[in-house]
């Protein structure tokens, strides 16, 4: 198999080693957009600051240039872009006629006042109405995965072509695939996760216990399901890899630089300085107020997020924060 990997990031170079690696021989391409960035990895075999230590295999092929003069000779098309680059790569390979994958989590900034934050799969809905796509989700470090250390991971797509493309190229002793149907549910786990991650990093910068994390988390998978099964999700999803999986990965783990902006804002760093530490993007702060946007629009009550939001638009300090959320009034815990 012919697999293009697009976007030299700390998780597209992880996928596209692991790949390379796959006993069935894949041939494996990996696109980086900046020529500085593709110099230092043909050069030194190596993506030292997303990946650091890790040796890129021999096999694996290192491009740049016409991305879709590439891709027209691909089986399959991974996009490892942030979601912020995501519609404009869809809109440059909307012509693809092989199965096509992306790995961002999140929801798309919102464009005006009045528009609406939209998961990948509605992104692509408009920018490229006729790819065969889906998602690849889940409980994941790309240093771990990189490593080849056990992971598993969600194909999820409409498409019964996407998902079988997927698992054969990609399952293996140390990446197990699962295929779901549910792209939504997928999407909008792996989005809501990284805000409740947040908070999670706030609480334990805060030092307020395992406890307090226990129950942060469980109302957190609660606010996930809710709003995802609005969004036309099904309950089940969330019980699953990217749901309760990737939610406990990242409000845990301590590579989880979502996780760690919380952390650094209960140290009393601004934004500004937290986001400007970590070196990558944490997704959770560009996509926390479209969540709460979509939230409000489908009537769903989400108070960690909306508490998330208030810490990052500096309407709340952390203790504030923390204050919104133990002042909720007593109810039922299925509500």
């Amino acid at each position: 198999m012919k697999i293009i990997v697009i976007g030299a990031g700390a998780f597209g170079t992880a996928m596209a080693v692991s790949a390379a690696a796959h006993p069935a021989g894949h041939a494996v391409t990996l696109w980086a957009r900046d020529a500085q960035q593709l110099d230092t990895l043909q050069a030194t075999r190596s993506n030292a600051r997303y990946l650091p230590g890790v040796v890129l295999p021999p096999a694996l092929a290192l491009v740049g240039g016409d991305m879709a003069a590439l891709v027209a000779t691909a089986d399959l098309v991974i996009v490892a872009t942030p979601m912020a680059a995501l519609r404009t790569v869809l809109a440059q390979l909307r012509h693809c006629r092989v199965p096509l994958a992306w790995l961002c989590k999140g929801f798309e900034t919102t464009q005006g006042p009045d528009a609406v934050g939209l998961m990948a799969h509605e992104v692509c809905a408009q920018a490229a109405p006729d790819l065969a796509a889906g998602v690849l989700s889940g409980p994941s470090f790309a240093l771990e995965v990189a490593r080849a250390q056990p992971t598993a991971l969600v194909a999820a797509s409409a498409h019964a072509h996407v998902r079988s493309a997927l698992v054969q190229a990609f399952h293996s002793s140390s990446l197990r695939i699962y295929a779901n149907d549910d792209i939504v549910g997928v999407e909008a786990g792996g989005a809501i996760k990284n805000v409740l991650a947040i908070a999670t990093g706030l609480c334990d910068g805060l030092q307020l216990g395992l406890n307090a994390r226990a129950a942060l988390i469980t109302r957190g998978l609660a606010e996930m399901t809710r709003l995802g099964l609005a969004l036309g999700a099904r309950t089940e999803t969330f019980m699953g890899l990217s749901g309760v999986g990737d939610l406990v990965l990242t409000a845990t783990g301590d590579l989880s630089r979502n996780r760690r902006v919380g952390l650094l804002l209960a140290q009393g760093q601004t934004l500004e300085q937290a986001v400007a530490s970590l070196g990558h993007v944490a997704e959770g702060v560009y996509c926390a107020r479209t969540v709460v946007q979509r939230a409000r629009h489908l009537g769903v009550d989400v108070p960690i997020s909306e508490a998330v939001v208030g810490l990052l638009d500096g309407q709340l300090q952390p203790l504030e924060a923390l204050a919104v959320l133990m002042d909720r009034g007593p109810k039922g815990e299925a509500d």
